[in-house]
């Protein structure tokens, strides 16, 4: 069960606050194969293990796009909704890739609430801003402002 649990009527109220922080998710040679399978990305940066060894990073590093496809899995780690209904991916403002994910890592979400803006159907358009950290390091991993439209439980889905 997430670490923080709020009602969906309280939402609001958590705007320009660190609401909650994901559970650590390990960045496997598995992993990263899988994803450049499923998007066609096999640039050996990602999949050649032994060229990167004298490549720029010295070990495979991540995509960034698999570092940000991560956000729904800290956000269902870090956070429950507990009177909530489905909630839906708007999309993203905008997006940095701060620093290099090496094979090996360990990621979590620092989630922070930007904005909740009333949409239809009694929902709320949340704006968070992720902040993707690796474990040990200085530098975030990625920042994203993420767009994600939550609905109260009495929405049909």
């Amino acid at each position: 069960m997430p670490a923080h649990a709020y009602r969906f009527a309280d939402l609001p109220t958590l705007v320009g606050q660190d609401v909650a922080v994901s559970d650590w998710i390990t960045i496997d040679q598995s992993r990263i194969d899988r994803f450049a399978d499923a998007t066609g990305d096999h640039q050996w940066i990602h999949v050649d293990v032994e060229r990167t060894r004298a490549g720029p990073f010295g070990a495979p590093i991540a995509h960034g796009f698999l570092t940000l496809s991560l956000l729904p899995a800290f956000f269902d780690s870090a956070l429950q909704i507990t009177d909530g209904g489905m909630g839906v991916n708007y999309g993203l403002n905008k997006v940095r890739f701060m620093a290099p994910v090496p094979v090996g890592s360990r990621l979590r979400g620092r989630l922070h609430l930007l904005g909740c803006t009333p949409v239809e159907q009694g929902g709320l358009q949340l704006t968070w801003q992720v902040t993707v950290e690796r474990e040990g390091a200085d530098k975030p991993a990625c920042v994203a402002e993420s767009l994600v439209r939550r609905y109260p439980a009495t929405t049909a889905t």
